[in-house]
């Protein structure tokens, strides 16, 4: 099966097992529903079996599946009368991040999410899903211009880092990204955020600082990549496997540290599987999350935002530490 993974190698091998059992049957007079029956059971219990107990090297590679669902697949499913809104007014159009209105269930709402290619083509236009400093200006522009008309803000965050090429610095990447990061903080409208893929360093947090932030459960939201990670700690790339099970990047992982809100489960196999599903699964966790927002009014938004990532981690205030080690 093209773009399969490595560990559904025995799924997709006993599903071509059954696949040639019944064409065979179809083919000739032989009645094998009863060993067909059997197959289908066990491959139940193997699909069980695998996507329940999934690695997180194995999630690493879902969240790059090259068909997982992307920020327009979901605002196609999930909202209404989308007019997306191009530019920075500063620089020009980058096609890393898509943004503009929409209407959920009738609510006006602001939509911005990263935007990657299924094929080489669609990749290269939207350079891999890497913004360049315009596209984090273009973000904050409809972040903005949410704020002035009261509307909710929608992130969905799916990309290996923002680009680090030379003329993306020259533009400011850096202060593009901090921008965003404190712009964000202070802004006084409910901010939803939801990683739907890979969540890779600045790239990621310029679009993450929320009132609430959720993951899919085969996503990733990580400062670096396994691989890159790998050849910091070890000098040696190939141990990204070691890597991603150590730096605790999964949606689970990150639950237990307390750095999200909650994980919104995925279709067995994968998001691919079925983007409808998948999109009526994120449906009911931002349903919710919305309902809890919009009741609070603009004060209660940002202390809550800001409560929200003042208690992520541990640190010891230096006055009161030197005043209990004198």
């Amino acid at each position: 099966m093209v773009n399969s993974l490595e560990f559904e190698k025995p799924i997709i091998e006993l599903r071509e097992k059954i696949a040639e059992l019944k064409e065979f049957t179809a083919k000739s007079d032989v009645d094998l529903s009863d060993e067909i029956e059997t197959l289908e059971n066990r491959l139940e219990k193997l699909e069980k079996h695998i996507y329940d107990n999934l690695k997180p090297w194995d999630r690493v590679q879902m969240a790059r599946h090259p068909q997982r669902p992307t920020t327009l697949d979901y605002i196609e499913h999930l909202f209404t009368d989308f007019i997306e809104l191009h530019g920075d007014r500063l620089f020009g159009e980058d096609e890393a991040i898509v943004g503009g209105v929409a209407k959920y269930y009738g609510l006006p709402v602001t939509v911005i999410g990263h935007q990657r290619g299924k094929d080489t083509k669609e990749n290269i236009r939207r350079n891999f899903g890497m913004p360049h400093p315009e596209g984090y200006r273009k973000a904050l522009r409809l972040m903005k211009q949410a704020e002035k008309f009261h509307r909710p803000i929608i992130c969905f965050i799916d990309t290996k880092g923002a680009y680090p090429g030379k003329a993306a610095e020259e533009r400011g990447q850096s202060e593009a990204i901090a921008r965003n990061l404190f712009e964000m903080a202070g802004l006084r409208v409910p901010i939803v955020c939801i990683v739907i893929g890979e969540g890779g360093s600045g790239g990621a947090l310029a679009l993450g600082i929320g009132n609430h932030l959720f993951m899919l459960e085969n996503s990733t939201y990580s400062v670096i990549s396994p691989e890159g990670a790998a050849a910091l700690l070890w000098k040696d790339a190939s141990k990204a496997k070691l890597a991603a099970e150590t730096m605790k990047i999964t949606a689970p992982d990150l639950k237990e540290l307390g750095v999200i809100d909650d994980v919104i489960k995925e279709v067995r196999g994968g998001a691919h599987r079925d983007p409808k599903k998948q999109a009526e699964f994120i449906d009911e966790t931002l349903k919710r999350s919305l309902k809890q927002l919009i009741s609070l009014s603009e004060e209660e938004l940002v202390n809550q935002r800001y409560e929200k990532y003042r208690a992520i981690g541990e640190y010891t205030v230096l006055n009161e530490y030197i005043g209990t080690h004198k």
